[in-house]
């Protein structure tokens, strides 16, 4: 299941925010089903930025983040935050292997 969370983040708010995020994403990987974890700007806008998230189901993902360690984690992101569906299921998916680009 992914989890996708949209940013809007003004310029001086960057270096903050991406504390943050970072925080974030090390307390959602202490929960149980996180696969793994991802933070990205847009290139053709410096304000744009999402936090990704993969998780085993969408189950794992509404308990990560009802822990409270996780809520105090997100709480400075929030008003950052989209308003937009942020939970996905995959219904397809490639990967390459070992030496793969």
């Amino acid at each position: 299941m992914l989890a996708v969370t949209l940013c809007r983040v003004p310029p001086t708010e960057h270096a903050p925010f991406l504390a943050a995020a970072r925080d974030a994403l090390t307390s959602l990987a202490q929960r149980p089903g996180f696969h793994r974890g991802h933070l990205g700007r847009a290139l053709d806008d410096e304000t744009q930025w999402v936090l990704s998230t993969e998780w085993g189901a969408v189950g794992d993902y509404r308990r990560g983040l009802s822990a409270y360690d996780v809520k105090v984690a997100l709480a400075p992101l929030m008003v950052f935050m989209v308003n937009a569906p942020s939970a996905y299921e995959v219904v397809a998916a490639v990967e390459t292997g070992p030496g793969g680009s």
